[in-house]
């Protein structure tokens, strides 16, 4: 019997936990399975706060995917187009060279999502974000040089939910530690922090962000990004010395598949057993997946992702075995975050949580989940012995390194020390910004 050709586009959860659970089939001859990722690594996005306040180095949440998937064989490439007629998908090699063309019985777009930086003008350019494959680092190397170098111009985090709201706190965090003045400006265009979250959780993460000392903007968008300031819709602009976007998703979808159905937000709209089409099945944020009982949009995080990714390998075993797929049962769990060790906002099954009970229930879950024990077994030694080794030193990326591969026409985002705004040498005495007041723009004088 030929083994049926499953390709996973995409490194992150989805294609991880279909994987695992197409292993069975691997092994017994009825699949094989092909990955196809732009990033090299696996990044586990759970524990991003506590890299960026230097509570965990940030090694310990990558992982290399012909690692972890060692019976796959790994591509690292972006997709540049898939033929649904030919049951092909074209690769462009991270390393150059001609492009691949990988045949298959089963495509998997698990690929996620980005910020859609493109909708803010001057934010692709003079910004960073948190999903696309090399930004992250390029960041925290961005913090690295205003913890280095000092200032009083803000950091910007664009965005309030989870992910902003937990950044914001760990940002304020990483520059308090390091005797930084420099504040954190929070960006949020809706009335309340949270949106779609237990009001009572909105509250506590409030008040964390109020006892970092990170100041929130509601209702307000931010509408350009440029060299010297960043204008807000209210009237309002902030001198900043780096920008993050972690505001909305738009789903990262292989050329080819513009013939299937989508939903507002772009993402492939699949059926109950996360099959979007014929031979084509998504999962993660790049799907919109129904909720077995409500019918809504599940919530685009990580734990659907890794329920999804699961289910879906599943049902491709079954696939491969002559068997019909299932319907996704999966209900749901919770949400939590982070401020620090001890500190959290969290809610499971609509009980809401703070303090240590939420804490150590969100370090027991994302420990579970971990990709490789090794790096599970690391957090807990790097948070255990925190108090008396002190703060990891954030990374510095190589000048010219490469850490991903880019869609076609689209050009590598430059190193830290170019992107705009520029501060490297911010000049001492630089108005702060206040709620609802414009701030003028800076003067330092860029190197």
């Amino acid at each position: 019997m030929t083994p049926q050709h499953v390709v996973l586009v995409g490194g992150g959860y989805v294609s991880l936990f279909a994987y695992r659970a197409l292993r069975p089939a691997i092994r017994a001859g009825t699949a094989r399975v092909t990955v196809l990722s732009a990033d090299s690594h696996h990044n586990f996005h759970g524990f991003t706060g506590e890299v960026v306040a230097g509570l965990l180095p940030h090694p310990l949440t990558r992982a290399p995917l012909a690692r972890l998937m060692p019976l796959a064989h790994v591509v690292h490439g972006t997709v540049r187009r898939v033929d649904r007629t030919a049951r092909t998908a074209t690769v462009a090699p991270a390393s150059g060279g001609p492009d691949r063309v990988v045949g298959y019985d089963h495509l998997v777009v698990g690929a996620g999502g980005r910020e859609p930086l493109d909708a803010i003008p001057g934010l692709a350019e003079c910004g960073f974000s948190l999903r696309a494959p090399g930004e992250f680092e390029r960041f925290l190397g961005r913090l690295d040089l205003l913890v280095r170098v000092g200032g009083t111009d803000p950091v910007l985090i664009i965005g309030g939910g989870l992910a902003g709201v937990e950044l914001a706190a760990a940002v304020a965090d990483r520059l308090r530690a390091h005797g930084a003045q420099m504040p954190v400006v929070l960006v949020h265009s809706g009335d309340r922090l949270l949106p779609g979250s237990p009001p009572r959780m909105a509250a506590v993460a409030r008040r964390e962000l109020d006892r970092s000392g990170v100041l929130v903007r509601l209702n307000a968008r931010v509408q350009q990004v440029g060299e010297s300031e960043v204008r807000l819709s209210d009237g309002g602009a902030v001198v900043a010395a780096a920008v993050l976007a972690t505001h909305g998703q738009r789903a990262v979808i292989p050329p080819g598949l513009a013939d299937l159905v989508r939903d507002g937000r772009g993402r492939l709209v699949v059926d109950p057993t996360l099959r979007a089409a014929h031979h084509v099945w998504a999962a993660g944020d790049a799907a919109r997946v129904a909720h077995p009982v409500t019918g809504d949009p599940v919530p685009a995080n990580a734990l659907w992702a890794i329920k999804a990714g699961a289910h879906l390998g599943r049902n491709l075993r079954r696939v491969v075995g002559g068997r019909p797929p299932g319907r996704l049962r999966y209900r749901g769990l919770g949400q939590a975050m982070a401020f620090g060790t001890g500190r959290s906002a969290a809610e499971l099954y609509g009980v809401p949580l703070s303090g240590w009970a939420g804490w150590l229930l969100r370090l027991a879950f994302f420990l579970r989940f971990m990709p490789m024990r090794r790096q599970a077994l690391g957090v807990v030694a790097a948070l255990a012995t925190g108090p008396v080794r002190g703060r990891y030193p954030l990374p510095r990326p190589a000048r010219n390194a490469v850490t991903s591969a880019h869609p076609a026409g689209q050009a590598p985002s430059p190193p830290a020390e170019f992107r705009c705004p520029a501060a490297p040498t911010l000049s001492a005495g630089t108005p702060q910004p206040v709620a609802g007041r414009p701030v003028a723009p800076s003067r330092a004088v860029r190197s």
